[in-house]
């Protein structure tokens, strides 16, 4: 995972968005790739691929933009102590470092409406926990590898939990299910 590698990913998938190849139906983007859903009634690899290789030429990662999202966050993990201690830093300083700079959100997936948010700097990585934590609520606010991330539905983890938010980007009901994007940007800020 490198962040030229998703802003490569998410700039295909943004691309594809805009001005659809034929026969696929849908495009998501991963952390480092995009998945494309094709009907193979329409189309075939070999003429899918044959065009994603003409946009990967053409490909400006740097252009991509998406919206800017502003999420409050109460940061009252169980793990904050424990990554303060990993890092050398006190807990106000970790949560001052982790608020500093807007981060882009690198994908969304693996459950319903979970974002992937990064990268950090290299001063704020830390692994993921030894032991996977029973289920934790929507709304939790997960830190590990150099990434925050936010559940939307209740699940376990291995990640360290920092805290809980509001924001919900799961509505089954709605459509689109899920609010943010990847290519967005996220600024946390201390719940008040």
């Amino acid at each position: 995972m490198s962040d030229s590698a998703n802003r490569a990913a998410i700039a295909l998938a943004s691309s594809l968005h805009r001005h659809p190849l034929p026969g696929v139906a849908e495009v998501v983007p991963n952390l480092v790739s995009v998945l494309l859903r094709y009907d193979p009634l329409t189309s075939s690899p070999s003429a899918i691929s044959g065009e994603l290789r003409l946009r990967l030429f053409g490909l400006d990662s740097a252009a991509v933009t998406g919206t800017a999202w502003t999420v409050p966050v109460i940061f009252d993990g169980p793990d904050l102590d424990e990554v303060a201690a990993l890092l050398g830093v006190t807990v106000r300083a970790l949560i001052t470092a982790h608020n500093a700079a807007p981060l882009r959100v690198l994908a969304t997936g693996f459950a319903p409406g979970f974002v992937y948010c990064g990268l950090h700097p290299s001063e704020l990585v830390v692994p993921r926990r030894t032991t996977v934590r029973p289920p934790v609520p929507a709304g939790s606010v997960l830190f590990a590898a150099g990434q925050t991330a936010i559940t939307a539905t209740e699940m376990p983890t291995g990640w360290h939990i920092l805290g809980r938010t509001k924001f919900a980007n799961f509505d089954p009901t709605a459509m689109p299910p899920t609010r943010m994007l990847a290519g967005d940007t996220i600024r946390f800020e201390v719940a008040g």
